[in-house]
């Protein structure tokens, strides 16, 4: 018995050590070369704070564009998906009230050309990127809505593509909050 139990104390005292000490500290050793010291990056416009870099927003009116959908409201509190599938009667009848909803906003758009970030909620809920040809998809509405070409948004868009880490490892996205903002710059 007592060739069993000290490796087994040997054995729980590393873990300890090991996952209780030098993973936190190897974890924030590395938070403290990211931006903003691993705190989380606000965005901050006319010197007010207006959200996260990393969290989604809720843009609702026609003359922004919109980002992903929220299971969890945009509440970093609640953060989680929906964990409904594709085959639950209560998702679909809601994923299809979305896409109603974006048709009714963004006329002579076919259901087919409807990315499907714009209608589904992301794992966590507050996705804060959209695809590129998301934000495309809604140029013609907030060009209408705000006066301007839809040259000048579609450079736009361009202009706040973020490329994929390392240019391979993971696809081009579109933060909508910076973007956003930046249309609001647009005179």
């Amino acid at each position: 018995m007592k060739q069993h139990i000290l490796p087994a104390i040997k054995l729980t005292l590393v873990c300890i050590v090991v996952f209780m000490v030098a993973y936190p500290l190897l974890i924030w050793i590395a938070a403290q070369a990211a931006p903003a010291r691993g705190r989380g990056e606000t965005v901050v416009s006319q010197n007010k704070t207006v959200g996260y870099r990393l969290e989604g927003q809720s843009f609702t009116r026609d003359n922004y564009f919109q980002g992903r959908p929220s299971a969890a409201g945009y509440n970093a509190a609640g953060s989680t998906g929906s964990n409904k599938g594709p085959s639950n009667p209560d998702y679909l009848k809601e994923v299809n009230a979305r896409i109603d909803s974006f048709l009714a906003h963004n006329p002579g758009i076919e259901r087919a050309d409807i990315p499907s970030e714009l209608v589904t909620a992301s794992g966590s809920g507050l996705d804060p990127h959209i695809s590129p040809q998301a934000a495309m998809v809604q140029v013609k509405r907030v060009a209408a809505y705000r006066h301007i070409s839809e040259e000048r948004l579609k450079q736009l868009v361009q202009q706040y593509t973020e490329s994929p880490f390392l240019g391979v490892l993971g696809t081009s996205v579109v933060n909508v909050l910076p973007l956003n903002l930046a249309l609001d710059q647009l005179k």
